[in-house]
């Protein structure tokens, strides 16, 4: 990882979701390896708890769901820094929801941040990523790998993602803009008790359940994801594109 982190001197990335989990990690490891990074987020409160590195990580304050974000998001990193040269679509959605409690407004809410959110980000990166011949990153989940009860649509959803994956690596190849995704597994992040709306002990009886599951024999930390994002996102890599990397730990395997 570390020629990865340690070469974003003068590179500029746009990362949602970033006020926690993954999502700030990959921000703090970009803004430490001398990067420039957007971090878009809900929780005002969030934002502001940001260590922003003297200023190299730039908090905007934006939610996924409304599609007139996209063009405010890219135009934070190009007004501040002139360039764009990675998007992380890292932001997500997803809580638990059996049949007997679907309701239009609870799909399209999963759909708008999980489907439509990075297809308008992408539209409106695309110019400048162009010019800096940049990548794309997308954040899935390894619950596409299966069936995903009380999950489905978010699972769904990121499985649509990949495929976008793939359509968009090959329609932006001739542009020098290269596409890949990573989908981890059961990872320590908050999302349980925050996006999802689990208790402290529903959380943990998943935890524990999760850690069980997965043949290498605990969770994931954030640490396991975020070196595998840099790389698919580094220029150094730039024979890579149109790839699905699943990082869980194995867990997949037994589902």
């Amino acid at each position: 990882m570390d020629s990865e982190t340690s070469s974003w001197k003068g590179r500029v990335a746009i990362v949602t979701g970033g006020s926690s989990g993954i999502g700030r990690a990959v921000a703090e490891a970009i803004a430490s390896g001398g990067g420039r990074v957007v971090v878009t987020g809900r929780d005002r409160k969030r934002l502001d708890g940001l260590h922003t590195f003297g200023g190299a990580i730039a908090p905007v304050q934006a939610d996924s769901a409304d599609p007139g974000s996209a063009a405010r998001i890219v135009a934070a990193a190009i007004e501040r820094w002139g360039r764009l040269d990675l998007l992380v679509n890292n932001a997500g959605a997803g809580r638990p929801l059996p049949i007997e409690a679907y309701d239009a407004k609870s799909v399209a809410e999963v759909c708008a941040v999980n489907l439509v959110a990075p297809s308008l980000l992408v539209k409106e990166a695309r110019a400048a990523l162009r010019a800096s011949r940049g990548a794309i990153v997308n954040v899935g989940t390894a619950l596409s790998r299966g069936a995903a009860p009380g999950l489905a649509h978010c699972a769904a959803t990121k499985a649509a993602l990949e495929h976008l994956t793939r359509s968009w690596a090959v329609e932006l190849a001739a542009e020098g803009i290269r596409v890949n995704a990573v989908s981890p597994g059961p990872v320590k992040t908050g999302a349980l008790t925050g996006m999802m709306g689990l208790s402290e002990e529903e959380a943990r009886v998943v935890e524990e359940k999760e850690a069980a599951e997965i043949p290498l024999g605990r969770r994931g930390r954030t640490d396991d994801v975020v070196p595998w994002i840099l790389r698919l996102g580094h220029p150094e890599n730039e024979w890579i594109t149109g790839q699905v990397l699943t990082v869980d730990g194995g867990w997949t395997l037994r589902r």
